[in-house]
């Protein structure tokens, strides 16, 4: 079993920073890799990003160059830095965890990540 638990939501201004973290805890293996999506009211839910154990990451394309995904192993958690941001980043976002490599998955969606947090929530707006 795998447990994630997100924080660091809120309410923005365009142009403004935040970021998000994702404690994690469980089997080691079964969260080899950790990713963020994110779903806007009315909207299907999308990915963000993903990073698995050894560092591999994966993007959505528009992201790149805002958003950046890390984490610290020693710590369990999974940290998702949003810049210049955007109303249109408005959404829920949700941590996740599957046991992949990106190696070998190198573009995941969510149907490949077993463990979800409860998501929390970024707000753009001025």
């Amino acid at each position: 079993q795998v447990q994630l638990v997100e924080s660091g939501g809120g309410s923005v201004q365009p142009g403004g920073s935040l970021r998000l973290s994702c404690a994690a805890s469980g089997d080691t293996s079964s969260r080899y890799c950790m990713g963020w999506f994110r779903q806007a009211p009315g909207k299907e839910r999308e990915g963000v990003a993903a990073i698995d154990r050894r560092g591999n990451t994966s993007f959505r394309d528009s992201l790149k160059g805002r958003f950046t995904i890390s984490q610290d192993n020693a710590k369990n958690t999974l940290y998702l830095q949003m810049n210049s941001l955007k109303p249109e980043d408005t959404a829920m976002y949700y941590c996740a965890a599957g046991p992949f490599s990106l190696l070998v998955l190198r573009h995941p969606t969510q149907a490949d990540f077993a463990y979800w947090g409860q998501g929390t929530q970024v707000t753009v707006s001025s």
